[in-house]
């Protein structure tokens, strides 16, 4: 998926697979993140944050296939704007980055994370990131943004009260 790697700030081992929703510090797993959330961490401060808008250098990509893009049907979308869906190869290397059953029922039956997909900002980021040809790119521009940083801090929850 493109971009450079980064280390893990927790275990300084491992390359880095997500960002604290809260003070963006890269880590590696679950247990890191549990690790690092056992001392309170605080969001960086920038006007960008202010303003809702968060600007992201672009990061090369070497990625050696091109998604193609694919019109969704209207059946599909209720809205009249034209949306592509992406499609990605859905293999994975690590087994433990696949969420369980159990942690998807925890995130669809929490009711923080349904009452803040009813955002229409959010809906709009998420949608960003799912139609894009570059993912991971509007992954790290949304996660500048407070809502979808807040979003991701619920699911996180949700998978470990």
């Amino acid at each position: 998926m493109g971009g450079p790697s980064r280390q893990c700030q927790v275990c300084k081992q491992a390359q880095s697979k997500y960002k604290c929703p809260s003070c963006l510090v890269p880590y590696c797993s679950l247990a890191c993140f549990k690790q690092h959330k056992e001392t309170p961490c605080v969001k960086p401060e920038s006007t960008e944050e202010k303003s809702g808008t968060a600007s992201v250098k672009s990061e090369s990509s070497n990625v050696a296939e091109t998604p193609s893009l694919q019109p969704e049907s209207s059946e599909k979308r209720s809205t009249a704007s034209p949306r592509f869906q992406v499609e990605r190869k859905l293999a994975v290397d690590d087994r433990s980055e696949v969420l369980q059953i159990l942690q998807m029922q925890a995130i669809a039956s929490s009711s923080e994370v349904r009452e803040a997909l009813k955002d229409e900002h959010l809906q709009k980021l998420i949608s960003n990131i799912d139609s894009s040809p570059d993912a991971m790119n509007e992954l790290d521009k949304a996660m500048g943004v407070d809502v979808f940083r807040i979003f991701t801090d619920k699911i996180l929850s949700a998978i470990n009260p």
